[in-house]
């Protein structure tokens, strides 16, 4: 397939912008592309330079001439992917003291809706606390984020982005009227906590770079204006967040950059205290808190050394436990920085490539959160016995996660499964008995065998040697002959793994034939600590060297071939798409990097934007470090596109993106088009009134997957089809 020439792509006008570092002058003909004004732009998108918004506006009909003739194909794409909705699906409702909580849709309704009832009510008997069509309608964009209600249930705290810019505004809902409060929070990042009386709400500001550095706490009734900073951190290259122990005593305030945190703690009965530091940050010291009330003790997930050297890190994590009460000698700075940790007893120790995930505190129980061979696992203790009891599943590859729980003082966990082939299935588990309840499993109305498909765990060698694992589906009729056409999706940033879970939408794919593998690349954590250590900094070429491979042992175990196979990931993922296809561009028939974060070299070279100073540990440091640039500066995709043939590329943005700016895929695309030698597809596509995670609501987000699954099937079937 070929760009028809009969339509004239925008060419983007060069303007040469110059920068130097380390003795190095970098030239951006594109530069101009980036509003200055960005973070005007982000609260109100019709501030954006009219050239800019020009040049987006005619890339946006530039791809939807080229992409018309899918119209049809989109349409019935989304169709079937609507069909395998249950048009009103709902949650399995959530106990927490006297009141039980669930979500549900309405039937064609894009936003969900929250409910509230007695304990242990059936959602049908359920009263509608927030309808969250009705909060959209009017919207061009609409996301509802959290909601929180008080211990008493007089109050429902809720939050929500009508920019897609994610700066949340909050509101309080008066129960027993069902109206707001008049007075709004503004600026935050969605995440709030109440006092136990509920006379307070605390909640997490952003600053003018729309990084979260306060936390608030708002008396209820009074103005935004009169509360108090109740914590500020001023470190830019630290977020913060906030959240509540499970057993409702304590709020934590949390900081981190991507290898360093440290957790203050406020009583919630409490909630004029002073913050106690449980540990003052110690640089590569990670940890995370939760509270244990029946031993009065914190539960602590870290990578802490037990002896204290740190060339013995635990990097797959162990947990430890701290009594309380808390010294408040750790708040103080000046304090020794290793004294509250060598309090800390360790309670489960680390075991070498088995990396724990999360540890949730019961009365009776501890529950433990484990990833080992690239599968994860559950493994309840019993505190008075110590016994174990794992939970695990047969299939090559699957998920396994904690699901939605708000009490301490039970014997009932809930977790939920599934895999590539098995919707996903709510089970609550009695710790004390052994009895598992099957709750809901998720419902395809259109009809789903999982007996159709075939799903694999498979590992590819890398070209070091690594073993690498890949989940693959695929119909049960699909031949291995070579001739299968594939989709390979990766991520490979910030430890975080894809898991090998159910999708409704790549559904639509398989049953076409398509063989859909994820790649569970170095740069995640899906072998453990090591395996996110080994695709960072200074390494992170290994997380591109690993996708090519695993494209290359699909092509070698005989099922694919080359320019057969379409490469697909979105924010740091379309940074490994285009650093993937600025490596091995002839081995690929397409590429869809969704919000890409294509230009990293320029980014991290601006301390300005919100995400740069907090990922200076996992990029390296261009501004400070001459090496650092040299080693970014190698790989970004934006700076290594050279005179060649590419695939087919699809490229999507978000005008109101904080995360991965739009001049970003834009910049990309420009300089592709500039520079391919071949006459293939340069498509970008940019949402003018959405974000980082493009349209809010569940159909209209089909219709964006229809639109790249259009455009894959399209370039696969050749050059006719468009």
């Amino acid at each position: 397939m070929r760009a028809d020439n009969s339509k004239p792509a925008p060419i983007a006008e060069k303007i040469i912008a110059e920068d130097s570092h380390h003795g190095i002058t970098r030239q951006d003909e594109f530069a101009w592309l980036s509003d200055d004004n960005w973070q005007a732009v982000m609260k109100q998108p019709e501030l954006l330079k009219a050239n800019i918004r020009a040049h987006l506006e005619a890339e946006n009909a530039y791809t939807d001439e080229l992409l018309a003739p899918t119209q049809d194909l989109q349409k019935q794409l989304f169709d079937e992917m609507r069909a395998r909705l249950q048009e009103d699906e709902a949650s399995v409702p959530v106990n927490d003291g006297a009141f039980a909580w669930a979500s549900r849709y309405a039937v064609g309704g894009e936003h969900p809706h929250i409910c509230m009832g007695a304990r242990d009510a059936d959602i049908d008997a359920m009263k509608l606390v927030i309808d969250g069509d009705a909060e959209a309608h009017g919207r061009d964009f609409f996301k509802l984020a959290g909601y929180e209600a008080d211990r008493q249930g007089r109050y429902l705290a809720w939050s929500f982005d009508d920019k897609g810019s994610e700066y949340f505004t909050i509101c309080v809902r008066d129960l027993a009227t069902g109206e707001d409060t008049p007075n709004r929070l503004l600026d935050t990042t969605g995440a709030m906590a109440w006092s136990a009386c509920g006379d307070y709400l605390f909640y997490v500001m952003v600053d003018d770079n729309h990084r979260p550095n306060r936390i608030m706490r708002h008396a209820l009734g009074s103005q935004q204006s009169a509360d108090i900073c109740v914590y500020e951190e001023t470190d830019a290259g630290f977020f913060i967040g906030l959240s509540a122990t499970r057993s409702g005593r304590f709020l934590v305030i949390s900081a981190h950059d991507h290898e360093t945190s440290e957790a203050w703690l406020i009583p919630t009965d409490a909630p004029l205290a002073t913050p106690i530091c449980v540990a003052k940050r110690r640089p590569g010291i990670e940890y995370s808190v939760d509270d244990d009330a029946q031993r009065e003790q914190l539960i602590i997930v870290t990578n802490w050394p037990a002896n204290g050297k740190a060339d013995t890190k635990a990097d797959d994590f162990q947990i430890v436990t701290h009594p309380l009460p808390l010294s408040d000698k750790a708040a103080d700075a000046d304090a020794d920085t290793d004294d509250a940790m060598q309090n800390w007893q360790v309670l489960r120790p680390h075991q070498a490539g088995c990396l724990v995930l999360d540890a949730l505190p019961f009365a009776d129980h501890l529950v433990v959160l484990v990833r080992q061979n690239a599968l994860p696992h559950i493994e309840i203790v019993s505190w008075q016995s110590g016994a174990s009891q794992p939970i695990g599943f047969d299939e090559e590859a699957y998920d396994l996660a904690l699901g939605a729980m708000a009490e301490y003082d039970t014997t009932i966990l809930r977790f939920t499964y599934a895999s590539m082939t098995s919707p996903t299935a709510t089970y609550d588990f009695d710790m004390a008995s052994g009895e598992r309840v099957l709750r809901k499993t998720q419902i395809v109305p259109s009809g789903h065998q999982p007996s159709d498909y075939i799903t694999r765990r498979l590992t590819a060698i890398g070209h070091d040697g690594a073993e690498i694992p890949v989940s693959v589906v695929y119909h049960k009729n699909t031949k291995l002959d070579g001739s299968a056409p594939v989709l390979l999706y990766g991520y490979g940033s910030y430890g975080i793994t894809i898991p090998a879970s159910f999708s409704v939408t790549r559904l639509s794919l398989v049953n076409r034939g398509f063989i859909y593998a994820i790649a569970h690349i170095r740069g995640g954590k899906a072998r453990g600590h090591d395996w996110f250590m080994q695709g960072r900094g200074a390494k992170k070429t290994n997380t591109f060297h690993d996708f090519i491979s695993v494209a290359r042992d699909l092509i070698a175990r005989g099922w694919t071939r080359e320019r057969q196979i379409t490469i697909h990931g979105g924010s740091a993922g379309g940074l490994l798409v285009g650093a993937s296809v600025n490596m091995a561009p002839s081995l690929f028939c397409g590429a869809v990097a969704e919000v890409p974060f294509v230009d990293v070299l320029t980014t991290m070279l601006d301390a300005s934007l919100p995400l740069t100073p907090p990922e200076w540990p996992e990029w390296g440091n261009p501004i400070a470090s001459a090496e650092a640039y040299d080693l970014i500066a190698g790989y970004a995709p934006y700076e290594n596109i050279t005179a060649t043939a590419y695939p087919h590329i699809l490229a999507t943005a978000g005008l109101t993106d904080p995360r991965v700016t739009y001049w970003e895929p834009a910049k990309w695309v420009a300089r592709l088009r500039d520079r391919r030698t071949d006459d293939g597809l340069t498509l970008l596509r940019t949402e003018m009134t959405a974000g980082h995670g493009g349209k809010a609501g569940r159909y209209n987000q089909l219709h964006e997957i229809a639109f790249v699954y259009a455009f894959v099937l399209a370039i696969h079937q050749g050059e006719n089809s468009l």
